[in-house]
C-alpha cells in the first residue's frame, strides 16, 4: 500500500479474493489492479457510460441525466474521467445515491486530465473509487487508453455509448464489451450529426437503442415502480396545460413541432412545459427536439 494526500493506494493481484470477479474471466485480464477509495460491488448492477470528449450540449445533458437516473435506481456507474461524456456521467452519478468509479490510463495518483481534479476528489469523497492497472506515478500516454477501455467494460454488466464519431475510442470500449459478452446500448441522435454516427453504426450492428434510461433497468430486472423517487414523482398532480403536453407523449419519440400542432400552444410555452416534465422525470429528450414519456402518469 502507498499513501497519497487523497487516500491509500491498494494493489491487488488476480488471485486475491478482493479482485473483482467481473474482471477475472475477461480476455487479457489484468494481472493486478491498483485502486484508491473502493472497488465496485461485484453483485451490484453496473453500467459503463462512455462517449466523445468533444461532445455536444445534447450529449452532455443525456449522459448526466442517464447517469443520475441509473444511480438513483441503484446502478453503479463506471467511466474514464475524460472530458465530455465521461465527466458528465460521473457528475450525474454523483447526484444519485450510488457510488461512481473512474478507470484511468495513468496511475491512480495521477489525475488525468489535470482539470478533472475536483471531480476526482468528489468521486472519492462520495464512497467511489479510482482504478488503474498502471503503477502509481505512471503518466498518461495515448497507448494506455485502448487497454484501459477493456477494464471499463470488464467491470460493467452493460455499456452505454453516448455520442461517438465513426472512429472513436468509445467504440473500442463497445467492441471489448461484445468480446466479453456484455450488453451494448447506444444513444440515438440526428442522422446528419457526426457525433452520432458511431452510435448509429452500433445500433445498425445490433446494439440496443437507449431511447430512455428505464429501458436499461430491464437488464437487471429492475422495475421503475421499485424506484421510490419515481413513484413520488408519479403522484404529482400535473397542471392541465402540462397534462395536455404529457398526453401527446408515449414511448415513440415525438417531435416538438408535432406536439405544438396537437396542443395548439406556442413553441415557447410548449418547450417550457416539456422542460418541466423533464425535471419531474416524466419525459426525456432522445434526440434534438424529440421527446418520449418515461413514466406512466396515474
Amino acid at each position: 500500500m502507498e499513501e497519497t494526500h487523497d487516500s491509500i493506494i491498494h494493489c491487488i493481484d488476480r488471485n486475491s479474493r478482493e479482485f473483482p470477479e467481473k474482471l477475472k474471466n475477461i480476455p487479457n485480464s489484468p494481472k493486478c489492479i491498483y485502486y484508491t477509495g473502493r472497488l465496485p460491488e461485484d453483485r451490484s448492477p453496473t453500467i459503463a457510460i462512455v462517449g466523445a470528449r468533444m461532445c455536444s450540449t445534447y450529449g452532455r445533458i443525456q449522459a448526466f441525466e442517464f447517469a443520475q437516473f441509473l444511480s438513483r435506481s441503484g446502478v453503479q456507474v463506471i467511466s474514464g474521467l475524460a472530458r465530455g461524456i465521461d465527466s458528465e456521467a460521473h457528475k450525474g452519478a454523483l447526484e444519485g445515491d450510488t457510488p461512481t468509479f473512474a478507470v484511468l490510463g495513468s496511475g491512480v495518483d495521477v489525475c488525468y486530465p489535470a482539470g478533472s481534479r475536483s471531480l476526482y476528489q468528489r468521486i472519492l469523497k462520495n464512497a467511489g473509487g479510482i482504478i488503474s492497472e498502471y503503477p502509481p506515478g505512471t503518466q498518461a500516454l495515448p497507448m494506455f487508453f485502448p487497454a484501459r477501455n477493456r477494464i471499463i467494460s470488464g467491470l460493467a454488466d452493460v455499456v452505454l455509448v453516448v455520442e461517438a464519431r465513426e472512429r472513436s475510442g468509445s467504440l473500442i470500449t463497445a467492441n471489448y464489451a461484445l468480446e466479453q459478452g456484455k450488453s451494448v446500448y447506444a444513444l440515438p441522435g440526428a442522422v446528419n450529426d457526426a457525433l452520432s454516427q458511431g452510435c448509429h453504426r452500433l445500433i445498425y450492428d445490433g446494439a440496443g437503442i437507449a431511447y430512455c434510461p428505464e429501458i436499461l433497468l430491464g437488464e437487471w430486472g429492475i422495475s421503475k415502480k421499485n424506484n421510490k423517487k419515481t413513484q413520488e414523482k408519479n403522484k404529482i398532480r400535473l397542471a392541465s396545460d402540462m397534462k395536455l403536453v404529457y398526453s401527446c407523449l408515449d414511448l415513440r419519440p415525438k417531435n416538438l413541432d408535432e406536439i405544438i400542432r396537437k396542443t395548439g400552444f406556442t413553441p415557447g410555452k410548449t418547450s417550457s412545459l416539456l422542460m418541466e416534465l423533464k425535471l419531474l422525470g416524466l419525459a426525456a429528450e432522445v434526440g434534438r427536439q424529440n421527446y418520449v414519456a418515461i413514466n406512466e402518469y396515474d
